[in-house]
């Protein structure tokens, strides 16, 4: 008769939409959905603000950042954290591993009797801390008990080194143990077999060599130690004198 009542059905259908070339319709609702961000997306993000943030930095700006650095747990054991000291227009930067107990309290790299010894090997070489010379560590904080300091110490320490070392623009650079050899070349060092090779940081000629702390205990070494010394010097006469091509 007709008066029956028509149904018409509202929810699309089960099969996807075809446009007028008869494909599969390209809406955002038929294309597969993005991954979602993870953590470590976050974590890195975040991680590359803040070095690029420091790559900015100036002195002051730095210092104040150091000293208020909560990025790794070394913060939560230190008395205060140690930049470094020395002209900051220097010739030489000598980069150790981490502040020991006296550093910790005084707030300077090399006040103990490592660093007394490093005073008498800058002597021996005609130097003297402060006078063309810059002294760092490789990280900022003490580790509890002197231990050697955790890769993710030295990786949150890192850019704080790598602006340093920008701003001091050094003609060389002598790296103080195992340590800090590991994290100026990111790789893996071997003291002895890293001694009297031609390593390069950003264009800087850089030495490796036994730190002090290693020496008092080792003072057999002190004589190769010294050989290192004169290699770097010729390393740095090698950067003065034009006639020479550059390193790479």
């Amino acid at each position: 008769m007709g008066l029956a009542p028509i149904y018409v059905r509202r929810d699309p259908p089960d099969e996807p939409m075809r446009d007028m070339a008869g494909e599969h319709s390209t809406s955002p609702a038929a294309r597969p959905s993005e991954p979602a961000a993870t953590p470590d997306d976050f974590s890195a993000a975040a991680e590359g603000s803040r070095r690029r943030m420091i790559a900015a930095m100036g002195w002051d700006e730095l210092s104040e950042a150091v000293a208020n650095c909560r990025a790794c747990r070394l913060c939560e054991q230190r008395k205060q954290a140690v930049l470094g000291v020395g002209d900051r227009k220097p010739q030489w930067l000598f980069v150790g591993e981490g502040p020991g107990a006296e550093e910790d309290a005084r707030g300077e790299p090399f006040v103990g009797q490592a660093g007394k010894l490093l005073d008498a090997m800058l002597a021996a070489i005609g130097l003297r801390r402060g006078e063309g010379v810059y002294i760092a560590n490789a990280v900022k904080c003490r580790p509890p008990g002197n231990r050697t300091p955790e890769a993710s110490e030295t990786a949150a320490c890192l850019p704080y080194l790598e602006r340093q070392i920008d701003l001091l623009a050094p003609r060389i650079i002598v790296a103080l143990g195992r340590p800090a050899a590991q994290t100026l070349l990111n790789t893996e060092i071997k003291i002895a077999a890293a001694r009297g090779r031609d390593f390069v940081y950003r264009g800087v000629p850089l030495v490796v060599t036994y730190h002090p702390a290693y020496l008092l205990r080792n003072l057999p070494d002190k004589v190769r130690a010294w050989e290192d010394l004169l290699f770097a010097r010729q390393q740095l006469a090698r950067v003065r004198d034009p006639k020479n091509k550059p390193l790479t």
